[in-house]
Parts: structure tokens; C-alpha cells; sequence
């Protein structure tokens, strides 16, 4: 008989800091989580993204936590609203990245979990630098849709195994994922989903992107962070 999925745990709001900030998010942890997935959404999106939301109930479901944040207070989103000046610096939301990785590497309900990052779009950029700025506490990375290229001077530098995924259909994202790819020393699969475009929104190709996500961290967030390359 297969395990039972673990109990449905609605996520909660929290607030984190992260340097001179508080950031908003919310917080799912289901019964015995295996690990948790900080989740990085693109440009111009929110924790509201319905489709980082979707993937995240399915993480919860395989008995994974999720940690869906937003990187720009609301001060600064009214801001970028007008300027867009803070959605692509890809630095600073990084550097929050990292403050919310060591955030949940110390505090108590999920001290000792195995940390994995999900980008999306320009998230997967800061995801990639937020992981080689910390490779003994990311496991694993998983990009949606990203764009890899906006984190190049620091791919070399990634440690934990990463899986890339795009739509069949995104051809200039597939080409600077193929491009990311070939500079990686760590574990990486790239997938293309056949028929998708950038936004995955095709009937079941987001439902592709949560299965291929939920494989990659169930089975690389049980394990820890790797800190030397492979040979």
C-alpha cells in the first residue's frame, strides 16, 4: 500500500526580515515535511501568482513545504509599479533570497529541513545566485519558464543539483537555458515541454511543470546540500 498523502495544512502569513526590510509571505507546512521550497516568482508578479501558487499546493501535497514570499515590500512595488527599477535587480533580490534561506535554516519549525529554491522568470536568475552564495544549504533548484542567463558570472558556482524547465514553444528562453546549461559543474536536467509557451498556460502543461517539480525535490530535498562539485 502506498503511503497517505500527509494532512492538508493551510499556509499561514508570516513576515521575515531581510536586511533593512520585512518581507511578507506565506508559510505551508505539512505534518513531517521532508523539506521546503522558497519559491521566487518573475517580474512583475506577487505570491498571488496563480501558478506558483498551484505548484506550490502540489509540493505541499507530496509532503514538502512551501515558503511563497514577496521580494519587494509594498513600498517598493508601488515604486516599481511606476519605474519598474527593482524587478530586474537581480543583486538585491538575490541578496533577500539569501536572508530568507538562512531565515529558515534557524528558525524553529523549520530548523533542519532541506531548502530548495523555485524561480520563475527573472526569479530563477536570483535563485541561481542565491544558491551559489549558499551551497551548503540549498539542496536543490528548480527554474520555471527562468532566465538563467541574468545569473552567468555565478552558475559555475552552483552546488546543489538544478532542473530546468521550458516550454517547447519558448524558443529564445530555451536557448538561454541550453546556454546556462553548458556553463553548470553541478547535477542539471534540462526538460522542454512540449507545446507550452512561456507562461505554461496550455491545458496541462502547468500540471507538468508541478509533477516535474515535485520529482526533482522529492527526491534531491532529502539529502544534504551538496558542497563540492562533482569530478
Amino acid at each position: 500500500m502506498p503511503d497517505a498523502p500527509p494532512p492538508s495544512v493551510p499556509p499561514r502569513p508570516v513576515q521575515i526580515p531581510a536586511g533593512s526590510v520585512t518581507l511578507e509571505g506565506d508559510l505551508g507546512l505539512p505534518e513531517a515535511a521532508r523539506g521546503i521550497v522558497l519559491f521566487a516568482h518573475g517580474s512583475g508578479s506577487s505570491r498571488f501568482s496563480e501558478r506558483n501558487r498551484f505548484v506550490a499546493g502540489e509540493l505541499r501535497n507530496a509532503g514538502l513545504g512551501t515558503l511563497l514570499i514577496d521580494l519587494l515590500t509594498a513600498e517598493e512595488e508601488a515604486v516599481d509599479v511606476r519605474t519598474r527599477e527593482f524587478r530586474f535587480d537581480i543583486p538585491m533580490l538575490a541578496e533577500r533570497l539569501v536572508a530568507l534561506v538562512d531565515w529558515l535554516r534557524g528558525a524553529e519549525e523549520t530548523h533542519g529541513l532541506a531548502v530548495g529554491l523555485f524561480g520563475s522568470s527573472t526569479g530563477a536568475g536570483a535563485a541561481l545566485i542565491a544558491a551559489a552564495e549558499r551551497p551548503g544549504a540549498v539542496s536543490a533548484v528548480v527554474s520555471r519558464g527562468g532566465r538563467p542567463d541574468l545569473a552567468a558570472p555565478r552558475i559555475p558556482e552552483v552546488r546543489a543539483p538544478t532542473l530546468l524547465i521550458v516550454g517547447g514553444l519558448d524558443t529564445a528562453v530555451i536557448e538561454m537555458n541550453q546556454e546556462a546549461q553548458a556553463l553548470m559543474r553541478c547535477s542539471t536536467e534540462l526538460r522542454i515541454v512540449p507545446g507550452a509557451t512561456h507562461l505554461f498556460e496550455e491545458p496541462g502543461k502547468l500540471e507538468e511543470v508541478a509533477r516535474l517539480a515535485r520529482e526533482w525535490f522529492v527526491e534531491h530535498l532529502g539529502r544534504p546540500a551538496p558542497a563540492e562539485a562533482p569530478e
